[in-house]
């Protein structure tokens, strides 16, 4: 067993930003399609596609009926980018709180990274995010474990960190 210690940056947006919607790729056979109730097997399969290189783990271990409450939520939207048939990537926004929204989830495929695919479905999730009733405050996550882009990403789009925390966890990839 291996164990790491890494560090969580926690990031948030107070206002819309002042980039527009990013436009439609024309020559890029993409859908972006929001899962209406999804099935749990079908978040978990997108949180394990895209997670599962940066330890995204947490949620297979979480109590079933914990877990299920959050997907089905319907102030829990859940969006897949679909590219060439297949599932690219997904986001994840969390309404819950008033006036706050939570970018719960957010990342590509493995097979999608470097594609420029990034840049515009992040952007394309924050200005969702912002449609959002009510929404006064975006918020965001990221840790070291996972992709070194994800970071800088987040700011490049508008996102400023507010607090930082140490962590450990044993990783899966060693049990």
């Amino acid at each position: 067993m291996t164990e790491a210690t890494y560090t969580i940056t926690y990031l948030a947006m107070d206002g819309r930003p002042d980039y527009p919607r990013p436009a439609a790729r024309l020559n890029d056979p993409i859908a972006l399609l929001r899962a209406e109730d999804p099935p749990v097997w079908y978040f978990l399969s997108l949180y394990g596609a895209v997670g599962g290189p940066y330890e995204w783990t947490d949620r297979f271990r979480q109590d079933p009926e914990e877990l299920e409450a959050f997907v089905k939520s319907p102030d829990v939207h859940l969006y897949t980018l679909m590219r060439n048939g297949w599932p690219a990537g997904f986001f994840q926004l969390d309404f819950r709180t008033e006036g706050e929204c939570d970018l719960a989830y957010f990342g590509l495929v493995p097979e999608a990274v470097g594609s420029g695919l990034g840049r515009w479905l992040l952007q394309t999730a924050i200005h969702m995010a912002w449609d959002g009733p009510g929404v006064k405050r975006l918020e965001v996550n990221t840790c070291t474990l996972d992709h070194p882009a994800a970071l800088p990403l987040y700011q490049k789009c508008g996102f400023t960190p507010y607090e930082q925390e140490v962590a450990t966890r044993v990783l899966s990839s060693s049990s």
